[in-house]
């Protein structure tokens, strides 16, 4: 160190001395070509001051001279940040370019003797490579000569810029917390200063309470406010907050308010005491929130959950619902009664092993594909019973969905079909009894139409036609009949399409068919199937003999359109024989298709003789064709 500054100090002292950079600093820096000059000629004074400033924590710096030559400590660099040590020993106008005013009137200031202090100084520095807002507290003390006369200034320099920011976040936090509780009519604010016994408000606090505004800002015991507390809540509110105050915990209470009108309203206050360093409470400030709506939502809803139990456990069906990912969480009473399980027992996947070991497979893929498709659950399975025994079950879901079309829940039923199965079963046994029995009626009056036609040559040719009318009677029979999922024929049971392809078998060559169907195909029932059955019988029948069916390569193209209120069917001959010109048919088959189109089938029937074969166009009633259709009419 320099010998000048601390001249009695011991090596040891020296050594200890110079631990510190700044000091170290000072002791390496070339004077001589300073403004200030090598430190043995500084005045004692100025060494002195330095020698205060060196060994002080807090941070310092000297602005010596007209120029403002800076020597400062080490925490006065640490403020520097990447100025130090560039700065040490400059003229302030240059180390603080962006502050050179500022700093002139402090070197002025200082050399003419005069003490500064600022408090909240704020100024725009580069002290990390860009400029930023430094807010900081400074005073300026002048430094004497031997004469008397300022030799410069000391600062000392607080950076309270963490304490500002800090401050200005606060203050917005507070001003966005204000806003907020200013433009909500549900919040209130209150401070109790328990050691007075005063509880100062906003005005929405006040006004849930029916105290002035003006007063309850000013302060009001508090005893001014538990007045509008409703007097069956009254004395458990005060248990609440002695307990608050004696053990400095949370406070959370709901309770009722009375309006000066009779209104009562759901408030639910919170806040925490604060204690002093003896544990004793000495505020309570809180804020206290208007719940009247959310009460009176929640007990709808709780109302609305009772109805729901109620309705669900009255109803003779089974009840369930399950989450949007299939988690079952619901089952009415009717459910536990039939299965006898106990309650809790099937939640989630535990459903599935109530089924019959035959369908549990079967229901689990038709229940994972509607939660993968939204689509509604519909399935009969064999439940077991609390018997023991499976009775057969038929299981319905729809999926519940939001605004925004996402499933929120799955609400199902299970109804008890068993007896219905039951009985179902036994109608097919006796529809397929009756059945067989009408088809032996059919073949009985074919074997006497053969016998009575047996000696009688003649009549051969009317009864093979009787006959074959009689077959297509049967054919249409058994076509409408109903079926059970055993008996189901595997073509589209009420279609006219499957209709005519059943009839036309007969006419097929070589495996292929020789009638196409083509255009749009519609359902009949057993109203509509018997004529339309006679009527392809004797168009085919006319064919096989005259038409296109009687010779090889000839074949029939039936076409369907659908027309509003009106099925159109064309029947067209291709590659027939040559048809010369109109002909006219009188005969009974004739007079059976006008019969069954015009009589039965209200339509129209319209023939024409083409070259390349008969054309007959048929227009008939859509509501003739099938039973629903006429009874949406």
């Amino acid at each position: 160190m320099p010998r000048s500054l601390f001249p009695a100090a011991t090596p040891e002292a020296r050594a200890r001395l110079e631990q510190d950079p700044t000091l170290k600093l000072i002791n390496d820096f070339d004077w001589s070509g300073n403004p200030l000059g090598p430190i043995p000629g500084w005045p004692e004074s100025l060494k002195g001051a330095v020698r205060v400033m060196m060994a002080a924590s807090t941070p310092m710096t000297m602005l010596i001279g007209d120029d403002g030559i800076l020597v400062y400590n080490n925490a006065y660099a640490e403020f520097a940040g990447g100025r130090h040590p560039r700065i040490f020993g400059q003229p302030a106008l240059e180390a603080w370019p962006e502050a050179a005013d500022f700093n002139r009137d402090k070197i002025d200031r200082g050399l003419r003797g005069l003490t500064t202090t600022l408090r909240n100084q704020e100024l725009m520095l580069n002290r990390h490579g860009q400029m930023e807002p430094v807010w900081l507290e400074l005073h300026y003390s002048p430094v004497l000569g031997e004469d008397g006369l300022p030799l410069g200034s000391l600062a000392v320099v607080h950076d309270i810029t963490d304490r500002v920011l800090a401050e200005k976040a606060l203050a917005r936090s507070e001003e966005r917390l204000s806003l907020a509780l200013s433009g909500s009519s549900l919040v209130g604010t209150w401070d109790w200063n328990v050691t007075d016994n005063i509880v100062t408000s906003d005005d929405k606090f006040a006004a849930m309470y029916n105290v002035d505004p003006l007063r309850a800002g000013l302060g009001l015991p508090i005893e001014a406010f538990l007045q509008a507390i409703h007097p069956n809540d009254r004395d458990r509110v005060g248990e609440e907050i002695a307990k608050a105050l004696a053990d400095g915990s949370s406070l959370q209470s709901e309770y009722r308010l009375l309006a000066p009108d009779g209104e009562t309203r759901w408030v639910v206050a919170s806040g925490r005491a604060r204690l002093d360093a003896e544990g004793k409470a000495v505020r309570l400030p809180g804020v206290v929130v208007d719940v009247t709506e959310q009460r009176r939502i929640s007990e709808a809803l709780a109302e609305s959950e009772l109805r729901f139990r109620t309705l669900a456990d009255t109803m003779p069906q089974m009840v369930w619902s399950t989450l949007p990912d299939g988690f079952h969480d619901y089952y009415n009473a009717r459910w536990y009664e039939f299965t006898g399980v106990p309650v809790g027992s099937t939640d989630g996947e535990g459903w599935n092993n109530m089924f019959h070991p035959d369908d549990q497979e079967r229901a689990r893929k038709v229940w994972h594909h509607s939660l993968a498709t939204g689509e509604p659950y519909n399935i009969e399975y064999r439940l077991r019973h609390h018997s023991g025994k499976y009775r057969w079950t038929l299981g319905l879901a729809l999926p519940i969905r939001d605004a925004a079309g996402q499933i929120v829940r799955w609400f199902g039923t299970c109804t008890d079909i068993h007896e219905t199965k039951l009985v179902a079963e036994e109608r097919e046994l006796v529809a397929q009894e009756l059945s067989h029995r009408i088809k032996n009626i059919f073949a009985v009056l074919t074997s006497i139409i053969s016998l009575s036609a047996r000696g009688r040559p003649e009549v051969k040719t009317f009864a093979d036609e009787l006959r074959q009318r009689i077959y297509a009677l049967g054919e249409a029979h058994d076509f409408v009949r109903p079926h059970s999922h055993v008996s189901q024929p595997p073509e589209n049971q009420g279609s006219l399409k499957s209709l005519i392809s059943r009839l036309m078998q007969p006419y097929r060559q070589d495996g292929a068919e020789r009638v196409i169907f083509l255009g749009e195909d519609t359902e009949i029932d057993d109203g509509a199937a018997t004529p339309l059955a006679l009527l392809f019988h004797e168009l085919g029948t006319n064919a096989a003999k005259y038409g296109a069916l009687s010779v090889d390569g000839g074949r029939v193209e039936l076409t369907g359109r659908r027309d509003g209120e009106h099925y159109h069917l064309s029947w067209k001959e291709l590659a027939g024989p040559f048809i010369g010109g109109d002909a006219e048919l009188a005969g009974f088959g004739s007079r059976l298709i006008s019969l069954s189109i015009e009589g039965q089938l209200r339509g129209k029937l319209e023939r024409k003789w083409e070259a390349d074969g008969l054309r007959v166009e048929i227009d008939l009633p859509v509501d003739a064709l099938r039973r629903s259709a006429r009874l949406h009419k």
